[in-house]
């Protein structure tokens, strides 16, 4: 079973992706950046790392593409080689190309998701990146 964390600053969002996430494996939860890139960390001194992060890119306090960023150094400073990195699903109702390039690029997203979010949409990057039930 795979440990995911969502990171969504909006309570409805955030317990309809985690509702989803559940079939997938065990599901945490965080309200903004700061508090993802803590969980992250702790989970890794755990020795429990989570496989895969949902997170959205506009938040408060900390955004998605700034967390990202710190999760990505979290890991490198603890030696994960980039093949064992989490899996970042970059979630947000922007679509523009600029947004998108800063996701994957910049950030080091696997992916970049589109709300409104569906199973349909889901379920198809679950598989795309190798996750799929």
């Amino acid at each position: 079973m795979i440990r995911i964390l969502v990171v969504e600053d909006e309570l409805a969002s955030r317990k309809f992706l985690s509702h989803m996430m559940e079939s997938y494996g065990q599901c945490d939860s965080a309200i903004n950046g700061i508090e993802a890139v803590t969980m992250f960390e702790e989970s890794i001194i755990k020795g429990e790392k989570y496989d895969l992060i949902c997170m959205d890119i506009m938040m408060p306090e900390m955004d998605g593409q700034e967390a990202l960023k710190k999760i990505r150094e979290i890991e490198n400073k603890h030696s994960i080689l980039p093949k064992d990195e989490s899996r970042v699903i970059m979630t947000t109702a922007l679509s523009d190309p600029k947004t998108v390039i800063e996701a994957y690029y910049k950030g080091g997203a696997t992916h970049y998701l589109v709300k409104p979010i569906t199973l349909e949409k889901l379920n198809s990057i679950m598989s795309e990146i190798g996750l799929g039930v």
